[in-house]
């Protein structure tokens, strides 16, 4: 474990330290150009690992302003690695640090100042022409469809009125006017955590107090699109993640606690009366959200450090940030749900499908060999109703195929199920989190009210041939003559050499030895004194020999 940043600008830096992030010095515009410069490398055919934080340090928006704050797209999550640097540990060691923290959380404790607040804008700060939210350099997500520049890498902070738990999630938030802001808290079953506190401030007749954090360590940002439970605070397993409680202040305006080594933060009250048209946007399951009523929110202050630097996420089309964040920290979420809590046998991997599904409808699950099929539908049901806008269609696979390699799942599916016995279809599936176009005039809930699920057993049932690739001595050897050759660099995929299934016996295997010693005419004997009338071509051996 490395030292844990406990604010963005530490990180940062260790990312610049590492080269995992991009300066960007030249004029770059926020509205135009800004967030599909950084998209090319994740549509562009980049690698994983060769994916880079940008930081933009002279930006400007349509009209020719110019702005003195930086922004930064990709320091949370544009690649595993640059994750594994916000949490301080190793890829490999992600999994059982998120499942320590979530059992053993360490409460913030609250300071009497913080650099969040080293600036203060209130009153008339916030209505002048350009003040206020006009002051940020809030990037337009997806040109040419987007409403409204709109804060995308959010920790939204409630608080439940009854039992004074706090509530921290990633919520977008459109800009409406230099102190409004048309903020989306998702409303479907397993969604957003402020919306269910939304919901009692409106039985009780009074607005929600808000504050929307824009820039904070990293173990603070990735909590936002955890799925915790309701009444589990965020910020407890922040500080179990950091080693150390986290750091909390007084908001200015409003009865909250915001980490106290924020970049910026924004507070004000979400009204429980009104609600307000807000999008289009570009949404995270890679279809264009239209316009919904949504909640409209008034800024009561705006605060930040004296040198702020402001954070925005890619989402959209996935792969993308948001869909890394969520990748990294749901997986390991449903494999202890599986391993742990249901202690589902054989359940080796959960890979949360990313590339155009942004991780939510597409599970497969590894399984390993001889896993009783009885536990392989129980891991598939409970995939399935873990959080209600992921597992729609789940799919099992055995040890030997690798779950993050889709065109493997696809083959294992093709040779190893049986639809008639190996497919279920579920009904009554909540609609989840999904793309919409309602075209009767309808509300959402009414153009979407049910879905269904798709569990499909495309494990290996029985013995089966071996894979029809070289072993895996010859295609090593094969990778170092290539290497030697100086071609271009390879990216192996599973499977990328042959391996046996259980279909092979001993004379076989010696006639692949001879085959590759040069002794191929030992085999030619052998099958000739093996020669029978009478038959049928392809006729099976072992089907006459005993």
């Amino acid at each position: 474990m490395s030292a844990v940043s406990l604010d963005l600008q530490t990180h940062l830096a260790e990312l610049e330290k590492r080269g995992l992030l991009v300066r960007v010095d030249e004029p770059i515009n926020k509205d135009t150009e800004l967030h599909p410069l950084v998209r090319c490398q994740f549509v562009g055919g980049v690698r994983e690992d060769q994916r880079r934080a940008f930081l933009f340090t002279n930006v400007h928006d349509s009209a020719g302003k110019k702005y003195d704050i930086p922004v930064v797209v990709g320091a949370l999550a544009a690649s595993p690695e640059i994750y594994s640097v916000g949490m301080g540990r190793a890829i490999g060691d992600i999994s059982q640090a998120w499942m320590k923290a979530i059992n053993n959380p360490v409460a913030p404790v609250v300071i009497d100042k913080g650099v969040c607040q080293e600036v203060v804008m209130m009153g008339d700060e916030l209505t002048a022409p350009g003040g206020g939210l006009a002051r940020l350099p809030v990037p337009v997500s997806t040109p040419g469809f987007d409403a409204a520049p709109t804060l995308t890498a959010t920790l939204c902070i409630t608080k439940d009125p009854e039992n004074g738990i706090a509530n921290m999630s990633t919520n977008r938030a459109a800009l409406k006017s230099t102190n409004r802001l048309g903020v989306r808290m998702s409303s479907r079953i397993g969604g957003s955590g402020g919306y269910q506190h939304w919901l009692k401030y409106k039985a009780m007749g009074k607005p929600m107090p808000v504050c929307i954090v824009v820039g904070a360590a990293p173990v603070l940002c990735y909590n936002g699109p955890q799925r915790l439970a309701q009444d589990f605070d965020e910020v407890t397993v922040a500080g179990a993640l950091a080693g150390s409680p986290i750091e909390m202040v007084k908001a200015k305006t409003v009865d909250l606690l915001v980490p106290a080594n924020a970049e910026i933060v924004i507070e004000g009250l979400i009204s429980t009366e009104m609600l307000e048209p807000e999008g289009p946007f570009g949404e995270s399951t890679g279809y264009v959200a239209l316009e919904d009523f949504n909640l409209s929110m008034d800024v009561t202050a705006i605060t930040h450090r004296k040198s702020p630097v402001f954070t925005s996420i890619i989402s959209q089309v996935t792969p993308s940030e948001s869909s890394v964040m969520r990748k990294v920290a749901l997986e390991p979420l449903f494999l202890g749900h599986l391993r742990d809590q249901l202690a589902v046998k054989g359940i080796k991997k959960v890979s949360m499908h990313e590339i155009l599904s942004n991780l939510r409808p597409l599970i497969f699950l590894q399984f390993a060999a001889n896993a009783p099929r009885t536990e392989i539908w129980r891991g598939l049901q409970a995939a399935s109703s873990r959080i209600a806008d992921c597992g729609k269609i789940v799919i099992a696979v055995s040890e030997d195929v690798d779950p993050a390699n889709a065109n493997a799942v696809f083959w294992s599916m093709a040779y190893r199920s049986n639809p008639i016995e190996d497919v279920l279809i579920v009904p009554f599936r909540s609609p989840g989190h999904g793309p919409s176009s309602d075209r009767k005039g309808g509300t959402k809930a009414d153009a979407r009210t049910a879905n269904s699920t798709l569990l499909i057993d495309a494990t290996l049932k029985h013995a089966m041939p071996p894979i029809a690739l070289p072993t895996k001595p010859y295609m090593e050897r094969a990778e170092e003559l290539w290497n030697k050759l100086k071609l271009p660099a390879l990216n192996f995929q599973a499977p990328w050499h042959g391996y046996a299934l259980g279909d092979w016996s001993d004379m076989w295997e010696e006639f692949a030895q001879n085959a590759t010693q040069g002794e191929w005419e030992k085999n030619g004997a052998n099958t000739l004194g093996r020669r029978r009338g009478g038959l049928t071509p392809e006729t099976p051996t072992r089907s006459v020999e005993t």
